[in-house]
Parts: structure tokens; C-alpha cells; sequence
């Protein structure tokens, strides 16, 4: 125990080295990149979306195009995630509010590294919207009749799922523009 705590001293100590401007723009960098991997959600879900409704054109061609367009507009629901991470991204490198904002500059710090790990929430967003996604192509591909009720009922469990998504997000964003811990 007494080595990870000296092991937090020493690390403190070398991070009080360099100017709270230095501090603040790494953790920029590296919270930009950690908010990235949400994208491994979107990217999975959408790929299974892609399957499912290329098995369901196999089984059905004549109701390509209805597949295709409940295929793409689930996916486009399951990007919703990956789109949000890319927003604290882009607001971590090019607008980061808290690049100059007087404090302890390790608190600061850790609060930009927080808003980008917390968008890796997004991940479970985009694989479950994703999989609606696919089932919605695939349940259209067998019973085209019922088209609008499987696509409404897919956009709503898609509505519900994003909810972690967009808790991230705001958690993001509270931490960035206002972060309770920074006076």
C-alpha cells in the first residue's frame, strides 16, 4: 500500500512541474481520444444491421428497397452515439473551455480527462440500436406488410436505448462548460 501511495505523490509532484495550460491541453488530447472509442459501438451495431439486411434481401429480394431503407435508418439511429463522442472530441481539441481557466490545475485536468472517458458510455448505445437496427431490416424482409409497425417500434426501443448515450453526454458537457468542482 505504501508504494502505490508513494507511487501518487511522485506522479503529483512531476505533474506539478509543468504550467496548468500544458496540463490541461494533454488531457485535451488524450480525453479527445478516449471519447473516440464509443465509436466501437456505432460501428458494431451498424455492421450487424448490415448483415441482417443483407440476409433478409437473400431471403426476399423482392423487398430490397423496403430492407435497404429500415437497414439505413437504424443505422443512422445507431450512429447517434458515435456522432455525440465526435462533438466532445472536436470541443476537447478546438474549443476546450477549460484550456486558461484559473484553479487547481489538476482538478481541471481530471475534468477533461472525465468528460472524454465518460462518452465511451456510448458504446453499449450503439451495439444495442445497432441490433434493433438489424431485426428491423430482417422482421421486414419476412412480413413487408408490417413495415411501419416494425419501424415504429424499432426508432422507440432505439429512443430508449440511446438514454446511456445521451447521459454521457451531458455529464460530458457539464464537466466541460459547468463543472460544479471548478470555482
Amino acid at each position: 500500500m505504501e508504494e502505490i501511495s508513494n507511487l501518487v505523490v511522485f506522479l503529483l509532484e512531476w505533474l506539478d512541474q509543468f504550467d496548468a495550460k500544458t496540463l490541461v491541453s494533454a488531457a485535451a488530447v488524450l480525453a479527445a481520444g478516449f471519447a473516440m472509442i464509443a465509436g466501437i459501438g456505432p460501428g458494431i451495431g451498424q455492421g450487424y444491421a448490415a448483415g441482417k439486411g443483407a440476409e433478409a434481401v437473400g431471403r426476399n429480394q423482392n423487398n430490397t428497397s423496403n430492407i435497404t431503407l429500415v437497414m439505413l435508418l437504424g443505422s443512422a439511429v445507431a450512429e447517434t452515439s458515435g456522432i455525440f463522442s465526435l462533438v466532445v472530441s472536436l470541443i476537447l481539441l478546438y474549443a476546450n473551455p477549460l484550456v486558461g481557466v484559473e484553479g487547481a490545475a489538476i482538478v481541471i485536468a481530471a475534468s477533461v480527462l472525465g468528460a472524454g472517458l465518460s462518452m465511451i458510455a456510448g458504446i453499449g448505445p450503439g451495439i444495442g440500436q445497432g441490433y434493433a437496427a438489424g431485426k428491423g431490416a430482417e422482421r421486414v424482409g419476412q412480413r413487408p406488410k408490417y413495415q411501419s409497425i416494425v419501424v415504429r417500434t424499432m426508432l422507440l426501443g432505439q429512443a430508449v436505448g440511446q438514454t446511456t448515450g445521451i447521459y454521457a453526454l451531458v455529464v460530458a458537457l457539464i464537466l466541460l462548460f459547468a463543472n460544479p468542482l471548478i470555482g
